[in-house]
């Protein structure tokens, strides 16, 4: 996989003064249910990274899970990363990316966390590039390549419960596809399929996610009972360990599309799901692994072996934002995931995501991610609404 191409758009180098990072967090009157587990609140960790001028770039750090992973994520950005970067002179986030990623891996190993080393890397990625698009007085999706800030997306994390009151309401939003949680019984995953088609017609696209709840010899089975409902693509039925060999013999006997990424790491992970030709879909997730710098290269080889790439995303507005752009500035057939059920945390900092023409949304020309979150008003208008616990950690 080639390294990441510099922008065509030359931006002077800069000195980090500083790096914030906030834990957010807020309580849910409808839980978020997949086939693993359950979320009781939405928490988003974001980062913010202040060059010797005082211009601000904002990324955030993917922290779903476990229920006190924001909190663990934000600890190791304060007290792993920012003093790394504290000082440093940054000419391309893509480097900084890449000396980080080096500088911690036997830490990670040591620690026994890859995973949540590589997600606090993701976020402070984010927030370079932001901060670098921010100096050019370019939107992100241009800094990047990118000629339109037109993008298609689809509304995700439709529950089990619930779903056809939230599709009907996104259907007057403007949505035009939709994606369900399965992996809840078979009778009961295919009862909500055929409601959900009912209601979204014929012809608006439905994809499935199974959070990767079968083997591969249920997922043989139960592929087949979900052909009837004319699937855009079938996400993570397999675990994500299991070998590439088992996503290949489903893909060769699956009547739909399958889909995955969002649990790969790595530019070799990546390589190697891409060659397999199991995954029609590639879904990397830039808030969880890789940020800009490391997606950039996994979607430019995703879309020259003919795979379409589609961001996974499922968290705050900031980093739905970057994943936005992204998706913009490398075009392709794509679309961008937003989820379809309440959080503040979202809908407060996605700024024109909520705008949507014919399931489309524009992105805008601001400068970086086009939103510069107000600490001071969320914190305040969550307050009002819920119960609300932030724990902002500095570093300078």
């Amino acid at each position: 996989m080639k390294q990441v191409e510099k922008s065509e758009v030359e931006v002077e180098p800069f000195t980090v003064e500083s790096v914030d990072v906030h834990v957010l967090r807020c309580p849910i009157a409808t839980p978020v249910r997949t086939s693993f587990g359950t979320m009781h609140d939405r928490p988003a960790v974001l980062v913010s990274v202040t060059d010797s001028d005082g211009c601000t770039g904002w990324g955030e750090v993917w922290s779903n899970f476990p229920a006190c992973g924001a909190e663990h994520r934000a600890a190791l950005v304060s007290t792993v990363f920012a003093p790394m970067l504290a000082g440093s002179r940054v000419a391309d986030p893509a480097d900084v990316f890449r000396d980080l990623t080096k500088r911690t891996a036997v830490l990670a190993l040591q620690s026994g966390e890859p995973g949540p080393f590589a997600q606090a890397i993701a976020g402070l990625d984010l927030a370079l590039w932001d901060l670098r698009a921010r100096r050019a007085g370019l939107p992100l999706w241009n800094l990047l390549g990118g000629t339109s800030d037109n993008i298609p997306v689809y509304a995700s994390g439709l529950n089990p419960v619930g779903s056809a009151q939230l599709v009907a309401h996104k259907l007057e939003q403007g949505y035009e596809a939709f994606k369900l949680k399965v992996g809840f019984g078979v009778d009961r995953d295919i009862n909500n399929l055929r409601m959900l088609r009912e209601i979204i017609g014929p012809t608006r696209r439905l994809m499935v996610d199974a959070n990767q709840a079968w083997t591969l010899a249920q997922a043989l089975e139960i592929a087949p009972l979900l052909s009837p409902f004319n699937l855009g693509w079938l996400e993570e039925p397999l675990r994500c360990d299991r070998p590439l060999s088992e996503w290949q013999a489903l893909a060769g006997n699956a009547p739909m599309p399958l889909a995955g990424g969002e649990n790969i790491a790595g530019d070799d992970a990546f390589n190697a799901a891409i060659a397999s030709r199991a995954f029609s879909v590639i879904q990397p997730d830039a808030a969880k692994w890789g940020g800009i710098s490391g997606c950039l290269n996994v979607i430019r080889s995703t879309q020259a072996a003919g795979l379409t790439y589609c961001p996974h995303y499922l968290g705050g507005g900031v980093g739905l934002l970057a994943s936005a752009h992204l998706l913009a500035a490398t075009g392709g057939d794509g679309t961008l995931e937003i989820d379809a059920n309440p959080n503040p945390l979202r809908t407060l900092l996605h700024g024109p995501l909520d705008t949507l023409t014919n399931g489309h949304v524009h992105l805008g020309h601001a400068p970086g991610i086009g939103v510069v979150p107000n600490l001071a008003e969320l914190r305040e208008h969550i307050r009002e609404k819920a119960a609300f616990v932030d724990t902002s950690r500095k570093s300078s």
